[in-house]
């Protein structure tokens, strides 16, 4: 492997939030996450990985190497058959329900980990539908926490539109929607990670792809689509 990673790489990652909503929960209105015991604020390794991949994506606009495997809307199965399609490898079976030789599996894991920059850094279980295997990615991260105990402030926020013709006759013209938005006014977030040098070999995941993370991890935020997201 060109470019290959010798040594383990250990690494702290920090970063603040100011007026902003770094992870929202889902399950709680999409309030800054948050741990009951302590009252530290909280993003999940999940979102911080989402950010890296919505950072590489635009930068590399989607492009092989640098393809994203997780990202909205995707169909991942498809992205196994594509890999048989491009090798040549035999399918068999109906749309959605394709299967291939067994001993083809490691033939399409391997065009998997260099087309999507995600698979060989993060890994993935890619032996859903038909089989591309399964790969352990060599960087992995903790959740952040915040240094301090955080605060949620809850603000009231106003569109001037609405979104049908009943709820503008409902108003009569007026045509105002109320909402809810969450924000933490500051937090100073830790989070840490690692990158495993021998399952650098076994993705491919090489110094040039270890330089892109440490550029996503240092701009990731300014560049990211889903800041308010639980993810």
């Amino acid at each position: 492997m060109t470019n290959a990673i010798q040594n383990r790489h250990d690494f702290v990652l920090l970063f603040d939030v100011k007026n902003g909503n770094p992870n929202g929960d889902p399950d709680a209105g999409n309030l800054p996450r948050l741990d009951p015991e302590t009252g530290h604020g909280l993003v999940t390794d999940v979102c911080l990985k989402r950010k890296i991949r919505n950072y590489v994506g635009l930068l590399k606009e989607e492009q092989p190497p640098y393809e994203i495997y997780v990202k909205e809307k995707a169909v991942l199965n498809r992205q196994h058959e594509r890999a048989y399609l491009s090798l040549g490898l035999e399918m068999s079976g109906e749309e959605g329900k394709r299967k291939g030789a067994r001993e083809d599996v490691p033939k399409a894991q391997a065009w998997m980990c260099q087309n999507f920059y995600d698979v060989r850094t993060f890994g993935a279980v890619m032996s859903t539908g038909i089989n591309a295997g399964q790969v352990r990615g060599p960087v992995q991260l903790t959740f952040a926490n915040s240094i301090d105990p955080i605060v949620s402030l809850e603000h009231s926020i106003t569109r001037m539109a609405v979104t049908t013709e009943a709820e503008a006759v409902k108003q009569e013209g007026d045509n105002r929607t109320m909402g809810r938005k969450f924000t933490v006014p500051y937090g100073l977030y830790r989070a840490h990670g690692f990158v495993s040098a021998p399952l650098t070999e076994q993705t491919g995941f090489s110094g040039s792809d270890l330089e892109l993370l440490w550029e996503a991890l240092q701009n990731m935020f300014e560049h990211d689509r889903s800041a308010a997201r639980g993810e």
